[in-house]
């Protein structure tokens, strides 16, 4: 079994920021914008560009949010690499860091090239939709859960100073 390094944990990010990139650039060339196909009931791929943030929030500000939603994510990517090292050793925080990196880095490198985020996947109940999503969208998500997850667990205290 591989020991936790920080290098191993970057290469996690690295894979995800991969399979997002394909992931959109599959789905980018092969639809077109708004064009839908049901997978299984409550279950689509769609082709969809969020020039906002989650649930795109901001999407019709005028295209300062490009800018402002990168810089958001470079800021916080340097954060969440500077955290990962002091803690990559903690399996469960690593994890989680390394799937919020890369669902970051694979966001903010589509609103560099292309000024949006490609979104596909698309699930909904009756006539209720979920705003569509990705690979990275996906990634930031679970690693969300599990830092909540590792947030909850007992960790050893440190002992006080004397």
């Amino acid at each position: 079994m591989l020991k936790p390094s920080f290098n191993n944990w970057l290469l996690l990010s690295i894979v995800v920021i991969v399979l997002d990139q394909i992931s959109k650039l599959v789905i980018d060339n092969s639809l077109q914008y708004g064009q839908v196909i049901p997978v299984m009931p409550s279950f689509n791929i769609v082709l969809a560009y969020n020039k906002g943030a989650a649930f795109s929030l901001l999407a019709q500000a005028g295209g300062w949010q490009r800018l402002f939603f990168s810089l958001i994510a470079v800021a916080a990517s340097a954060a969440i690499i500077w955290v990962l090292r002091k803690h990559h050793q903690n399996k469960l925080m690593a994890l989680s860091l390394s799937l919020i990196l890369g669902g970051a880095l694979g966001n903010l490198i589509d609103r560099i090239v292309y000024g949006h985020v490609v979104d596909f996947i698309q699930v909904y109940y009756s006539s209720y939709f979920w705003p569509a999503f990705n690979v990275a969208d996906s990634a930031i998500t679970v690693g969300a859960v599990l830092m909540v997850l590792d947030s909850m667990k007992k960790h050893p205290e440190s002992s006080p100073a004397s």
